[in-house]
């Protein structure tokens, strides 16, 4: 497969043939690869080329190159423009897999940590946001994100996503308690008796520790946090495909 990426492509085109160009371009490189009769998807200036082997990949590279850059006025991006196995390579954020139904779309390992990332930023026990900020932080993020990916399979991705961001949330709300007083109160407000509640607010565990203990699991569960707003991923995915 063929990644090919168009060097800072609306900075380096020809500006005598920019109309022209946005007009055009797209729908001429669609009519060269077509009738060189080569497989293909593209989105914008995003395109994948199929081949069956490496060193076909490397020959319709350079010649695709030539068109673009002579025809077109549009400088390939060598550094990010690659010959290899459409299983290594991403398109739009998705990497192919392969299954005993053959292959399907995931999103792909940076799409995943990317996202990751970004919920961890948003769940920083440090923020100081109120959990109803946050959830509507996360939804927002969340919502488009599965959406996008939502044709692909990343059920097992989002079950494993959920439980790290309930997690998360605990932890951010065990730290908003932050005096013993205060969680003890809380503690009992959620069904905790006295004596259990005064035993769990005298933990000497760290917050991520106590995000997991059998106390907190109990107090804030699943249902609990979702009934407080938080997203809950793989139904929310659910709810998309079958849309």
């Amino acid at each position: 497969m063929v990644d090919l990426d168009l060097k800072a492509y609306f900075d380096t085109v020809n500006h005598d043939l920019l109309i022209k160009f946005i007009e055009e371009y797209l729908n001429e490189l669609d009519k060269e690869l077509t009738k060189r009769g080569h497989k293909f998807v593209r989105y914008a200036d995003d395109c994948n080329i199929y081949v069956k082997s490496q060193r076909a990949g490397q020959r319709v590279l350079k010649s695709i190159s030539n068109f673009l850059e002579s025809r077109l006025k549009v400088t390939v991006n060598q550094k990010k423009t690659r010959v290899g196995s459409p299983l290594r390579l991403k398109f739009l954020g998705f990497s192919l897999g392969v299954g005993r139904g053959g292959a399907y779309a995931r999103p792909a390992t940076e799409s995943k940590m990317r996202i990751r990332q970004e919920l961890k930023h948003i769940t920083k026990r440090s923020r100081g946001v109120s959990t109803v900020k946050m959830f509507v932080e996360i939804r927002q993020k969340m919502l488009g994100w599965l959406q996008h990916f939502s044709v692909g399979k990343m059920t097992s991705f989002t079950h494993a996503l959920d439980q790290w961001l309930r997690s998360r949330i605990r932890q951010y709300i065990w730290k908003q308690w932050k005096k013993i007083k205060t969680k003890i109160t809380n503690l009992k407000r959620l069904g905790l008796s006295n004596s259990d509640a005064i035993k769990s607010a005298n933990t000497r565990k760290g917050y991520w520790r106590t995000a997991h203990s059998k106390t907190v699991l109990y107090i804030l569960t699943n249902e609990k946090l979702e009934g407080l707003g938080l997203m809950n991923l793989t139904k929310t995915l659910q709810s998309i495909q079958n849309a």
